[in-house]
């Protein structure tokens, strides 16, 4: 669920930590159910009276979860618990304690995209479908969160900082109706690595 609020002006401002000040309406955590609510001036009845929720509402709460996504990356990187670059994303998932998820910019090619779920396959077999896969955010996003340039392929290291990370992902895929993906590896892929793809 989603808490919104009414603004100084009264309208509604979503309040995606729940700290606002002031009465709250709840809706379902989902894109379609927030532009349901505002088709349907549900914000005016739940706060009884006039109460405009702008047409973009749900864009904006969209990008406020990607916004949480990418400090929640940058703060996991402050902890340790991020390596960046395929090298190091290839050893992380061969080393202990492993990776708790993947992270590809959208921009990763499919063979860059392949060869990580080879190694993961080497390392999980059967319990691959375990290690989620983030790729909802562009190589600038992961760039700006990483504080590096060109970051395409990256992971979260298994432990505590990965935690928030993940919450945080899941909110965003949940709020835009996707599935959590995971990595599914290609058949016809060997798994040998020959160069470090983009």
């Amino acid at each position: 669920m989603i808490r919104f609020v009414r603004g100084p002006d009264g309208a509604v401002v979503p309040d995606l930590r729940g700290k606002l000040p002031g009465r709250g309406a709840w809706v379902s955590a989902r894109r379609e159910a927030v532009e349901t609510a505002i088709r349907k001036n549900v914000f005016s009845r739940a706060f009884k009276g006039p109460s405009p929720a702008p047409a973009d509402l749900p864009d904006r709460i969209g990008e406020a979860l990607r916004a949480e996504l990418r400090q929640a990356i940058a703060m996991a990187n402050k902890a340790g618990a991020v390596v960046a670059g395929f090298g190091k994303v290839e050893s992380a998932i061969g080393a202990d304690p492993g990776v708790a998820a993947v992270i590809h910019a959208r921009e990763a090619s499919p063979d860059g995209r392949r060869k990580i779920a080879a190694a993961l396959m080497r390392r999980h077999a059967g319990a691959i479908s375990g290690i989620p896969v983030i790729d909802d955010l562009s190589e600038d996003e992961l760039d700006m969160a990483l504080g590096r340039d060109h970051v395409i392929h990256a992971a979260l290291v298994a432990g505590a900082g990965a935690a928030g990370c993940l919450l945080r992902w899941r909110r965003l895929r949940s709020f835009e109706g996707a599935a959590v993906a995971t990595e599914e590896p290609d058949p016809a892929c060997d798994g040998g690595i020959e160069r470090a793809p983009r």
